[in-house]
């Protein structure tokens, strides 16, 4: 995959070359460049924004500095252009998964009061990172990149961890453990160290759906549901197991 992301604070970037991210870029499974569209500034003095027509407050991104450097950047077949901005549809991981199978996404970062509006008109989604304001778009492109790379094949080590994540099937992960067996009276569930793979599987998925019930009931779409998961799920909701 290739990213490309148009931004004034290209160094914020950096982060994104360490860790899980630095290293699908050692292996040739991504590639990540960043473009400061400040070259392509109206004037001398380097500005890439102005006031509203009409009045307001603050400042708005021109379009011409963002279009022309979106413009100069070559593209792949189908290439997402992204425009992150708190009035787009909010960024889940289903937009991530669908995001992970793309060759090519380029991320606009805003700042100030926002964009020119005929900015929309060279983008293909606009996409929010929450229903909240930040200081600039440049953080919001890293969390989205960041949930995104991590599902492309090979990038994780282990592909199985990516099913049994929180929201993979709208539900919440089921508690983990790890050593000590126990501590300051906390012990590890009795069924996880029993060998039995099928009570263990069936507690995973019991715990799943309790801690989602319990957490964020408004994730569970029951009709995506298994039969047994239906039954496990009324008692959990009895409070019978």
């Amino acid at each position: 995959m290739q990213i490309d992301i148009l931004t004034l604070f290209p160094e914020m970037f950096q982060s994104l070359n360490i860790s899980l991210l630095g290293l699908a870029q050692e292996n040739e499974l991504l590639t990540i460049n960043t473009h400061n569209f400040r070259e392509y500034a109206v004037n001398k003095h380097g500005h890439v924004d102005d006031y509203l027509y009409g009045g307001g407050a603050g400042m708005l991104l021109r379009v011409e500095p963002v279009v022309d450097m979106l413009e100069s950047i070559d593209k792949k077949p189908n290439t997402r252009i992204v425009l992150v901005d708190p009035i787009g549809k909010p960024f889940n991981q289903a937009i991530a998964s669908e995001w992970s199978k793309e060759d090519q996404l380029i991320f606009i970062c805003g700042h100030y009061e926002g964009y020119d509006e005929r900015i929309r008109s060279f983008v293909t989604d606009e996409v929010s990172l929450g229903d909240f304001v930040l200081t600039n778009g440049e953080m919001a492109a890293m969390v989205m990149i960041d949930a995104t790379v991590r599902l492309i094949p090979q990038v994780l080590g282990n592909q199985a961890s990516i099913v049994q994540e929180s929201f993979q099937e709208n539900l919440l992960e089921h508690p983990q453990y790890t050593r000590p067996r126990e501590y300051r009276g906390m012990e590890v569930p009795e069924v996880l160290l029993s060998g039995n793979h099928q009570k263990i599987e069936e507690w995973k998925r019991i715990e799943s759906l309790r801690r989602t019930w319990q957490r964020r009931p408004d994730l569970i779409q029951e009709d995506a549901l298994s039969s047994q998961d239906r039954e496990w799920l009324k008692a959990i909701q009895e409070e019978k197991i």
